[in-house]
């Protein structure tokens, strides 16, 4: 009840700030400012609710701070991300001796029986648990995550909670489809809670990306994980928002580094983390890129994988009897030649930046129109029986969150250079793309 109270109350002095916006909108300049900042005090309010809340519906502004939807005025939309951004990592921390009882009740014993050192102070506080820093028993320099206690319950309010959330969200940036993410939330959040499964996801990462050339997915301390906690390699570096400020070559390196990891990546070990975010990657002084927070995971199967070559080859030929032939077989549509057109043009929305022949500087406003694109399809009639397989949905998600980091990174690349090295095999062009050709060689001749 408090949580619907919070969120009622934020929620009426948003609509009263949106009123005025909108009665002052479309008038001199002076009153168009003052419109914009009325928006940007609703950001401010939605990040204060949903910062306290955590749990499900902090997800929702975290969304928000990375994918560009276009739905406020240009002139302040560098200004409203930045204020959502503050919902990446910066949550209210809950105490140290709340924190302690998660981990001794998970673990057994006391802390230091498994710590010989532990910062009360966390390093970061996210959305379903905190990172603490501290030394395990055998001198290893770790992170420690500790799921908030009472998360579980707070989410299954915030379910419930969950249509006010979304109206909040229709005032702030109308045009969003709710429904669509409401399901995504349900979705993902019952594995999130679970770190013995995010464990064993980071595990397999861990693995595939062992003594990478400029990835790296920290070890898992597997005797000292469980439901609520999760040990990991200590990391340290700079963040997104540090990253951002640099030269536009370093930035178009890590917007290649993302694209590898994100997209190339599961094309080759077959393991697919469905979450890009400014928060899940650190950047180390020798030039690598730390990838964290594996809870969004899927393990892609033979089939799954043929089908994903399939239908981007025939993206990248725009053969659009090719891609229907490949939806018809998952079973994610009925055959009928009429809808070939139309759904190849809503795919290329999304993913046909991947086949850019010329170097293309990503703009991340491109995310409002594959939201757009794909609340469309959803919405037409000719594609109500339209049921994307599980590995299409997560990679579709992938994308769009990647491309809302691209976007702030402002990063240009030849992407289809990068593409065709999975797609079909091409020799790399990139210093990148051969420093990682020369690393497979390796991991294959180990093998």
């Amino acid at each position: 009840m408090r949580r619907a109270a919070s969120i009622a109350g934020v929620a009426a002095g948003v609509a009263a700030r949106s009123a005025t916006a909108k009665a002052v909108s479309g008038r001199s300049e002076a009153r168009q400012a003052a419109a914009a900042r009325q928006q940007l005090k609703s950001a401010e309010a939605l990040v204060k609710v949903l910062g306290n809340m955590r749990g499900a519906a902090m997800k929702i502004g975290q969304t928000l701070s990375t994918v560009d939807l276009g739905m406020v005025p240009e002139e302040v939309r560098p200004r409203f991300q930045e204020i959502l951004a503050g919902l990446q990592q910066n949550a209210e921390p809950v105490s140290f001796k709340a924190i302690s009882k998660v981990i001794t009740g998970d673990l057994g014993g006391r802390l230091s029986d498994h710590f010989s050192d532990f910062a009360e102070e966390p390093i970061a506080a996210a959305s379903i648990g905190q990172v603490h820093r501290a030394t395990t028993r055998d001198g290893r320099d770790v992170a420690v995550k500790v799921q908030y206690p009472g998360i579980a319950e707070a989410i299954h309010a915030d379910m419930r909670n969950l249509r006010l959330v979304l109206r909040l969200l229709d005032v702030v940036a109308p045009g969003i489809n709710t429904g669509a993410i409401a399901d995504e939330i349900r979705e993902r959040i019952s594995e999130e809670i679970d770190y013995e499964l995010e464990a064993s996801n980071q595990r397999a990462m861990a693995r595939a990306y062992r003594d990478h050339p400029f990835i790296l997915v920290p070890g898992v301390v597997g005797d000292l994980c469980r439901e609520r906690v999760i040990v990991s390699d200590f990391i340290e570096g700079d963040r997104f928002a540090e990253a951002r400020l640099r030269d536009q070559a370093a930035r178009n390196r890590i917007g290649e580094i993302f694209v590898r990891f994100y997209i190339n990546g599961p094309m080759r070990h077959q393991l697919l983390n469905g979450d890009p975010h400014p928060g899940n990657a650190i950047f180390l002084a020798d030039g690598r890129v730390a990838f964290l927070d594996f809870g969004f995971f899927k393990r892609l199967s033979d089939a799954e994988i043929a089908h994903l070559m399939a239908s981007n080859r025939a993206l990248d030929a725009r053969d659009a009897e090719a891609l229907m032939e490949v939806m018809v077989q998952v079973g994610a549509l009925e055959s009928d030649p009429a809808l070939a057109q139309p759904f190849l043009e809503s795919y290329e929305a999304i993913f046909a930046w991947l086949f850019s022949e010329e170097p293309l500087q990503i703009d991340g406003s491109r995310t409002g129109e594959m939201m757009r694109r794909y609340n469309q399809l959803q919405g037409d009639a000719d594609f109500e029986s339209l049921t994307l397989p599980a590995e299409h949905m997560v990679m579709m998600r992938s994308v769009m969150l990647l491309i809302g980091l691209l976007g702030q990174l402002e990063a240009t690349n030849r992407w289809a250079a990068i593409g065709r090295e999975w797609l079909y095999g091409d020799p790399p062009e990139t210093e990148l793309g051969k420093l990682e050709a020369d690393y497979l060689d390796r991991q294959g001749a180990l093998a």
